[in-house]
């Protein structure tokens, strides 16, 4: 196998690997935002000593629970999804033009 044809094709295994992290990263990232944004509206309802708070408590943690459990199984089949792409991560690059000026007596 070529050289060049090896370095290719890990750099776009690379690239999936990156995509791949990026997006679990960001699955990861809504769940947890959306969970505490829950937590920060709706804490009142189980923030208490009663048995209807603590009702609500075990409610939420169900749901918290359910939640992280999609949201983690979505994040795994990410990679499943992925294999059926190429990906090439198609990073920031800065091409030069270089013009021969000639001779310095010119």
């Amino acid at each position: 196998m070529d050289y060049s044809f090896r370095r290719f094709s890990n750099y776009k295994e690379k690239s999936k690997e990156r995509l791949s992290s990026i997006l679990k990263k960001k699955i990861q990232t809504t769940m947890i935002g959306s969970l505490s944004s829950i937590e920060e509206h709706f804490g009142f309802l189980w923030e208490g000593e009663t048995e209807e708070h603590k009702k609500m408590g075990e409610l939420f943690q169900k749901v918290r629970s359910e939640v992280l459990d999609k949201g983690n199984h979505q994040a795994r089949n990410i990679d499943i999804e992925l294999s059926q792409y190429e990906i090439e991560w198609l990073r920031n690059t800065l091409h030069l033009q270089v013009q021969n000026k000639g001779d310095k007596h010119e």
